[in-house]
């Protein structure tokens, strides 16, 4: 029965709100993060300082940390020293030029050409003008000239040592994602099989539908490969963790290519079933065997290894590819010649290159 509706809002309500959740739970440590850096960044203007209301303190600590760990130092110096430069530049001028449009104009033509002549980025420029804006509005109380740029300096600070402090979880994910991909590999691989031996045309267009809906797990890859990344580049608390991670990112593209060559497989498996072509029985048995595999390559993966492990296993399927009776029909030779492009695949994540992954693999069957 097809569905309403109400049924279609229902659940896209329901993944939109997961996704929601799942962006949330990412990202709580920054949150908490840039939450503990204004509350410390206040206290130490506030109750250290002596300055009656802080605001640039948090203001600049917040901005700075952002939510994002890419290119994180820089973009915490930047703002910082944006911030300090638009505040200085505003409490300097107004205190002899008072406010109002002409000075609000003045200020920030000052300030964004000051950061442009210090070969400031497009945040850092940006800041300048903002904060400079702010402080310009926002009269000083009587002998309050300055305390405000001191406060956005301690903000800065403040950010530039929280950015220092990052969790380990970001460094965990691209394994855990890698993880991930494969075991979607490994049950569209078993997936397929069950279809080259039913031969159901309904179920092989929803293993179809399913394979095309995976282009979302390797930007998410992707994504945490290049957080990871810059964690490693943002803590030297982390730098330990560069060359092992870097060589976890280096198989973000060998993961790419075997899931297309997995989505293609599916495409040629469903192709058979819709147009009746029978597919050996040990076609199946291949995919079902290299489907474990699969599995295998994903638990070195989740456990921080390369898959040497599975390199053996993979091997002997590729012999086996090799030794199987060959197909009448073309669209079964296709799905073979597939199911071995595959297995090349599997087999760079487990340390062989290119050539020695093609060559690993006997003459098809004749």
């Amino acid at each position: 029965m097809e569905a309403g509706p109400l049924d279609r809002m229902w659940h896209r309500g329901r993944t939109s709100l997961r996704s929601r959740a799942a962006r949330l739970r990412a990202k709580r440590w920054q949150v908490l993060q840039c939450a503990a850096a204004a509350g410390v960044s206040w206290w130490i203007a506030s109750d250290l300082l002596g300055h009656p209301t802080p605001f640039f303190a948090p203001v600049a600590a917040v901005v700075a940390l952002g939510t994002s760990y890419s290119q994180r130092l820089r973009r915490v110096t930047e703002v910082t020293i944006g911030v300090a430069l638009g505040v200085f530049i505003a409490d300097l001028l107004v205190l002899e030029i008072g406010t109002g449009a002409w000075q609000v104009s003045l200020i920030v033509v000052l300030a964004m050409t000051s950061a442009l002549l210090l070969d400031g980025g497009q945040l850092f420029v940006t800041q300048a003008a903002v904060q400079s804006i702010i402080v310009t509005a926002l009269v000083p109380a009587p002998g309050a000239a300055f305390t405000r740029w001191t406060d956005a300096v301690v903000g800065g600070v403040v950010a530039l040592v929280a950015a220092t402090a990052v969790p380990a979880a970001p460094l965990r994910r691209p394994r855990e994602q890698a993880a991930v991909v494969m075991r979607k590999i490994a049950g569209l691989l078993r997936a397929a099989s069950d279809v080259m031996l039913d031969g159901e045309v309904d179920h092989g267009l929803d293993v179809l539908a399913d394979a095309r809906s995976t282009d979302a797990l390797i930007r998410e890859l992707q994504a945490a490969a290049d957080e990871g990344m810059s964690v490693v580049a943002s803590s030297p608390f982390r730098v330990r963790h560069r060359g092992r991670l870097r060589r976890m990112v280096e198989l973000v593209d060998p993961l790419d290519r075997a899931l297309r060559s997995t989505r293609v497989l599916v495409r040629q498996t469903a192709v058979a079933a819709y147009h009746r072509r029978a597919i050996p029985t040990a076609y199946a048995r291949i995919a079902r065997d290299l489907a474990e595999a699969a599995d295998l390559v994903a638990e070195e993966l989740r456990a921080d290894r390369q898959a040497v492990a599975a390199r053996d296993t993979l091997l002997a399927i590729g012999e086996a590819t090799g030794r199987v009776e060959r197909a009448e029909e073309m669209t079964a030779e296709v799905v073979l010649v597939q199911l071995r492009s595959v297995i090349v695949d599997l087999l760079l994540l487990t340390g062989l290159d290119q050539r020695e992954s093609t060559e690993a693999l006997p003459p098809p069957p004749r």
